[in-house]
């Protein structure tokens, strides 16, 4: 490697980790919370069996993971605005992230609000609780330690994700890269490195998540106890 591309990919790793510090993380975080309430709610509309609410459930789910997240982007930012609907980039992308990585995690809380043996939330009734109770203190707790995994890695899959919003103009770390590419003509270089970054932070979350999942381990060992 020479010396001009060492210096290149020097002095572009700020312009790059900057975007993915104030506008990747952020939007990857605040996407996947919004996600995390969407999926617990249609996943208990589902388990609640009310036909008409899982049947709005179901179609939610059907259209969200049956069409590409890019052209979700494209309806959601330039699709809109054809009937008078303005969304500002950020947003947009909240939007769109949210509600599709929502219907493949409802999915996640569906399997495992139904792995819960129906012994405990009868026992939970025959103890006085009332639905609200069986779910918060018996249901979800252990639902959400089922569904941990798959939801982190649910996370780290948004983290690369996000380098889609940069197709609606959000300028988080792939657009920056873009930037410094069309400025230098090294893309391969670049592209690398913008790769190694995500793969960085990927990393990270993957640490929290195995740190969590021994966390969890060792309460539910507590309970058994």
């Amino acid at each position: 490697m020479n010396q001009r591309i060492i210096e290149l990919l020097a002095d572009s790793f700020g312009k790059i980790i900057i975007p993915g510090l104030t506008m990747t993380i952020p939007l990857t975080l605040i996407s996947f919370s919004f996600a995390l309430l969407i999926a617990i709610f249609t996943a208990l509309v589902q388990y609640s069996h009310v036909k008409i609410l899982k049947e709005i459930a179901r179609f939610y789910i059907w259209v969200a993971r049956g069409t590409p997240i890019l052209v979700q982007l494209y309806v959601v930012f330039y699709g809109l605005p054809k009937l008078g609907i303005m969304i500002d980039p950020f947003p947009a992308a909240v939007l769109v992230f949210s509600l599709n990585e929502g219907a493949y995690s409802a999915e996640t809380m569906r399997a495992a609000l139904e792995s819960i043996p129906v012994g405990q939330i009868e026992a939970g009734y025959c103890v006085g609780m009332n639905y609200f109770q069986v779910m918060t203190r018996i249901v979800l707790p252990q639902a959400f330690r089922t569904a941990f995994p798959p939801l982190s890695n649910s996370l780290i899959a948004m983290v690369k994700e996000t380098s889609l919003a940069a197709n609606i103009t959000v300028t988080e770390m792939f657009m920056a890269t873009q930037r410094i590419v069309a400025r230098t003509y090294e893309p391969l270089a670049l592209y690398i490195e913008v790769a190694l970054i995500y793969l960085l932070i990927s990393t990270i979350l993957t640490k929290f998540q195995r740190f969590g999942e021994k966390k969890l381990n060792v309460f539910e060992d507590v309970l058994r106890r």
